[in-house]
């Protein structure tokens, strides 16, 4: 558990976008894990064992979670204040490269999130996690094929909803030297 705690929190957390429903993804897993061990044959790699659990997890988690109606804890501000970060400390941070690579990530996280939940489990697994498409294959108990194919799809999906942002992805809209690689690039 100590050795892949932090990856399947992360995993849980970018296809959640929230860190409550992440760790309640993460301990489900474990828990699932733990309670199949004596499953578990050996076919595959133990660490793609677990994505495929952690995917699983989140696809029960998504649809309970559709059956019950949530209210927030939380007491919304009038004027929508974000949380606020803390400083960057280093001065030879380019801030205006930073903070467009902040916007960037935010738009993209966003975009992510409104893809259905079968696509975004593909873009996760394949473009943040790094995951082969055998693997991905093997995860989701799905062929090479139907992984590849559905995997077109949602980055298509997701080049349509970055459209209206297409200008915070653009090189040349960016003032400074070191441009981060365009969103489209990128997928």
């Amino acid at each position: 558990m100590r050795r892949y705690e932090q990856k399947v929190y992360q995993l849980a957390y970018r296809l959640t976008n929230n860190p409550d429903d992440a760790a309640d993804v993460a301990a489900e897993t474990f828990l699932r894990m733990y309670n199949s061990l004596r499953r578990f044959r050996g076919d595959a790699q133990l660490s793609t064992w677990l994505y495929r659990v952690v995917s699983n997890v989140f696809f029960d988690f998504r649809k309970r979670e559709s059956r019950h109606q949530h209210l927030p804890l939380e007491l919304s501000t009038e004027d929508g204040e974000e949380p606020m970060e803390l400083p960057i400390e280093d001065e030879s941070v380019d801030i205006i490269g930073h903070a467009l690579q902040e916007e960037q990530k935010r738009v993209l996280m966003e975009a992510i999130q409104q893809l259905p939940e079968y696509q975004r489990v593909m873009v996760v697994l394949f473009h943040i996690e790094e995951r082969p498409y055998e693997e991905i294959a093997q995860i989701l108990g799905l062929p090479l094929g139907t992984i590849k194919s559905r995997l077109n799809r949602a980055r298509n999906a997701l080049r349509e909803l970055l459209e209206p942002y297409r200008e915070l992805f653009e090189v040349d809209s960016r003032p400074t030297i070191g441009q981060p690689q365009e969103a489209s690039d990128a997928l």
